[in-house]
């Protein structure tokens, strides 16, 4: 009796500080502070893991040659609009360095798997600094035509292709479990880091030494990063990656329609974004500015993506990859305006930032989704929405523009990102489960998974 009273009389105490504490997690102030020091301790976490020597060498390593890399494309299309004056002929040599991606993507692991991964890897940084060292040879003598620079990216777009997939693998291998989120996170800033600042250091290379230094360069990159595999390339087996069939990937996703939406909206961007890239030399040409500052335009479009990175994380839902793709859509449609250099400016960063937020939601929803079985099959699938349309954006973007001009082009290549996006957007959920059930009926998989079930 006596337990029992005083546990009574204790009862509202507690249960005015639990209101108490309820009141005070509910105040703005209280979750702003909690939002800081979670975010905070987010951002030192993924920086931490460049304590370790071996991911803090790859880390240098791989920026060294993500700057080359971005440094030879700014290059390589501004040179490809001189030498033509043709947005279509900047269109077939940008789709050449990712046609390895549509044609053998999904394919190229296995040869890692027959060779080693550790060969395939070093081996492409080399078949690159051979070919980049030869544009800069021929680029040195005055002769480099849109002949040579389409052969150069399409042979540098191969060897990523083949060495993509075996570098991403390492990345994971180099660090403990607990941080492997970490450093693929910053493997995807040090992406963003070459494409915001290989822009504006080919300005300065064009100001200084010339454009053949910017294919020189790459090629020392390309070295470099070589000879930093070769230390540090795990010595145990990292994994062998599944054979994946053609048949199995695309009935995968067909029977799953909500990984076709994320697929879709993945394709969007990649189709959205390219104006930017292959538009950028003839709209310089209309607002009558200097050539160079389709470099610039590029460094906005990194720059979008630098600040992305910087968005709070929230969990991923089908919709807030659906917004920013909306986004995405209406800042490339004013870049293409062509209504001042800066407002273009202005929409390239947005347009980056928007882009950004939806590949990083897509690709996370993407990965949730995916049982463990079917993870290599998800994978395959999105390395094809992300850089396997690209070359196909990209001959629709020189021949839209050629035919129709640059604006008409650039409203018909971020149509389908409003297609995609304004649907989810204003849809209910009810009426989106009864679509997803419909669906599931047509294609003979009415029974899903929770894993499976709608955003």
């Amino acid at each position: 009796m006596l337990t029992a009273t005083s546990d009574d009389s204790q009862e509202p105490t507690r249960g005015s500080e639990i209101r108490a504490m309820s009141a005070e997690a509910r105040s703005p102030l209280s979750r702003l502070k909690s939002f800081s020091r979670r975010h905070a301790a987010d951002r030192a976490g993924s920086w931490r893991v460049l304590r370790q020597p071996a991911f803090r060498a790859y880390f240098v390593g791989c920026t060294i040659s993500n700057l080359g890399t971005w440094l030879q494309n700014t290059a390589q299309l501004i040179l490809a609009y001189r030498l033509t004056h043709d947005v279509f002929d900047v269109a077939v040599i940008t789709s050449a360095q990712f046609s390895g991606f549509l044609t053998i993507g999904p394919w190229a692991g296995s040869l890692g798997d027959r060779l080693g991964r550790k060969n395939v890897l070093i081996g492409a940084q080399l078949l690159s600094f051979v070919i980049t060292g030869v544009l800069a040879c021929v680029e040195f003598t005055g002769r480099l035509t849109e002949l040579e620079l389409f052969f150069g990216a399409l042979g540098t777009g191969l060897a990523l292709t083949f060495a993509l997939p075996i570098q991403t693998a390492m990345v994971s291998a180099l660090v403990q479990e607990k941080d492997k989120k970490a450093a693929l996170a910053l493997n995807s800033v040090s992406y963003n880091a070459g494409r915001t600042l290989a822009p504006l250091l080919y300005l300065a290379v064009l100001a200084s030494i010339g454009t053949a230094w910017a294919f020189a360069l790459n090629s020392i990159s390309f070295l470099v990063f070589a000879l930093i595999v070769m230390g540090l390339y795990p010595s145990a087996d990292i994994g062998q990656q599944t054979r994946v069939r053609h048949r199995e990937i695309f009935s995968f996703a067909i029977k799953r329609p909500r990984i076709v939406l994320l697929l879709l909206m993945i394709a969007a961007v990649t189709f959205a974004d390219d104006p930017v890239l292959v538009l950028g030399p003839s709209l310089a040409h209309q607002l009558r500015i200097p050539s160079f500052w389709p470099a610039y335009f590029l460094a906005a479009l990194g720059i979008g993506t630098v600040f992305g990175a910087m968005f709070p994380t929230r969990p991923p839902k089908t919709k807030r990859a659906a917004v920013p793709l909306a986004v995405l859509a209406f800042a490339v449609v004013i870049f293409a305006l062509g209504i001042d250099r800066w407002v273009s400016l202005a929409a390239a960063v947005i347009a980056g930032i928007a882009g950004l937020l939806t590949g990083a939601a897509s690709q996370a929803l993407l990965l949730k989704r995916a049982t463990p079985q079917h993870a290599v099959l998800v994978m395959a699938l999105w390395a094809v929405a992300w850089a396997g349309t690209k070359p196909i954006a990209s001959l629709a973007d020189g021949v839209l523009a050629s035919h129709l001009g640059i604006q008409a082009a650039a409203v018909i290549l971020a149509f389908p990102a409003l297609l995609i996006a304004l649907p989810e957007i204003c849809l209910s959920e009810r009426r989106k489960i009864r679509l997803k059930d419909a669906m599931a009926k047509l294609n003979g998989t009415a029974k899903q998974t929770p894993q499976e079930s709608a955003a």
